[in-house]
């Protein structure tokens, strides 16, 4: 089976940073998108960076310059640095993959359990 495990949540002052990492294991035959969303108390989940099989990436408009996402030699791990953090980047943080298992023909999207980020002095 995959899973995705997350580390790297906590609490921080304004201006700190966190770094993320998730990894994927299991039966993986192929990652095509490994990203991070982010939920907020009261908000909607949203798409905070992606980084796909080509090693394009993309960013939500408010972490722009500010986080950067990247990921291993064996591209079975997501990082995401996160600089200079402000109180509205509290929220839950989600690691999200597209992948297609060994036992599978299809691409599958699977989600972490989610690591809590709290900015806040």
């Amino acid at each position: 089976q995959v899973q995705l495990v997350e580390s790297g949540g906590g609490l921080v002052q304004p201006g700190g940073s966190l770094r993320l990492t998730c990894t994927a294991s299991g039966s993986i035959a192929s990652i095509n998108v490994m990203g991070w969303f982010r939920q907020a108390p009261g908000k909607q989940r949203e798409m905070v960076a992606r980084i796909v099989s080509d090693d394009a990436v993309a960013y939500t408009d408010s972490v722009k310059g500010r986080f950067t996402i990247s990921r291993d030699s064996a591209k079975t791990t997501v990082f995401l640095q996160m600089n200079n953090l402000r109180p509205e980047d509290t929220a839950v943080y989600y690691c999200n993959a597209v992948i297609k298992s060994s036992s599978s023909r299809s691409f599958q999207a699977y989600w972490g359990q989610g690591t809590q980020v709290t900015v806040s002095s």
